[in-house]
């Protein structure tokens, strides 16, 4: 548990650390190794700053807290995906997933503890919020995964994508204070361009990404491509109706020129024909969206929806590609541990 007015050490600044040492009479460079210690050494605690003196260390841990993030369990899927289920210091759980491809080990990582959108075919979307992660829980699901990729196949991490439980955008500082730190030279150093952050269409949001000038890439959980049918499946479009997300991902565009990909998963019956496919290629010719990511629809235990036949999945997708659509099918990994697009629920 973190303690009473205590305050967590890593929501200090590098300069915040070098006066509180210079107050207790310390030499100014302590701070710089105590940094090193929580973001390039990823120190779990006190202790791990083995550097620094027995005295000093017992000290540091009665001012302040290092509540760092544990793995709680791990499921392992058949084709290699690991999918953890992290405890926070107070006690709320949240998942996040190593997915290897032959090219690729990404992180799928969580910003919120369940999710206040209820789109009606995710499972995370039946789970009340709870609270907004810290960046540096974020950040700490990013060493974990890392080391099991590291562990499981010798191989660091080379993609992060924020498609976990929670909406990045309604933790908006600390979603991008994380990827400040990971991709701080004196973080994990990781290239930005790595890092895909998924939002269900946050119009304001995105259009504060835009006047960030942000590095990251983007995607919107776009899967339907009017109005009525994102209303049925997704509460957030009363708000960020498509136009408005149209109008919001050209300026993040004009700003950044940074890659925009669209999330479409099909469902059987809803928004699977080729009148979907139609509706899908108006929008796609609206905005400078690289790519449409058709997925895999993952049944969930309370959602009525189903996936469609591999032939009308084909259809679908040559029809988009007879349009100039650049569309590809995106298998869905960790089927059997409930880890896939859209199954994150902290089932036991």
């Amino acid at each position: 548990m973190q303690k009473a007015g205590t305050k967590n050490i890593r929501h200090l600044l590098l300069t915040e650390l070098e006066q509180y040492f210079e107050n207790i009479g310390e030499k100014k460079f302590r701070a710089k190794q105590v940094y090193e210690w929580l973001w390039q050494k990823q120190a779990m605690s006190f202790a791990d700053m083995t550097n620094l003196s027995k005295d000093l260390r017992q000290k540091l841990g009665e001012e302040f807290t290092l509540p760092a993030l544990h793995i709680d369990a791990t499921q392992y899927s058949s084709d290699g995906t690991i999918k953890s289920r992290f405890k926070t210091w107070d006690g709320h759980l949240v998942e996040g997933v190593m997915i290897p491809t032959a090219m690729r080990y990404t992180a799928c990582v969580s910003s919120q503890i369940g999710c206040s959108l209820s789109c009606k075919f995710c499972a995370t979307g039946y789970i009340d919020r709870k609270r907004n992660l810290d960046f540096d829980e974020i950040y700490d699901q990013v060493v974990l995964i890392n080391q099991q990729s590291e562990k499981a196949h010798n191989k660091k991490l080379s993609n992060i994508v924020f498609m976990g439980m929670g909406e990045p955008l309604l933790n908006y500082k600390n979603v991008l204070r994380s990827i400040e730190r990971i991709t701080a030279i004196d973080g994990l150093a990781m290239s930005p361009k790595r890092i895909t952050v998924s939002t269900a269409g946050v119009a304001k949001g995105i259009r504060q990404l835009g006047d960030d000038k942000v590095k990251f890439k983007l995607a919107l959980s776009l899967h339907a491509a009017t109005d009525a049918k994102r209303h049925e499946i997704m509460p957030i479009n009363d708000s960020n109706n498509i136009k408005s997300l149209v109008d919001a991902l050209n300026h993040f565009y004009k700003q950044t020129g940074n890659e925009i990909t669209f999330e479409y998963i099909l469902f059987k019956n809803f928004n699977d024909s080729l009148k979907d496919a139609d509706e899908l290629i108006k929008l796609y010719r609206q905005v400078p969206a690289d790519l449409v990511n058709i997925i895999e629809y993952n049944p969930i235990d309370f959602a009525k929806y189903q996936k469609p036949d591999e032939e009308t999945v084909e259809a679908f997708i040559a029809y988009l590609g007879k349009n100039r659509v650049n569309a590809r099918l995106r298998k869905s990994r960790g089927k059997d541990i409930d880890a896939a697009c859209g199954q994150l629920a902290n089932k036991d």
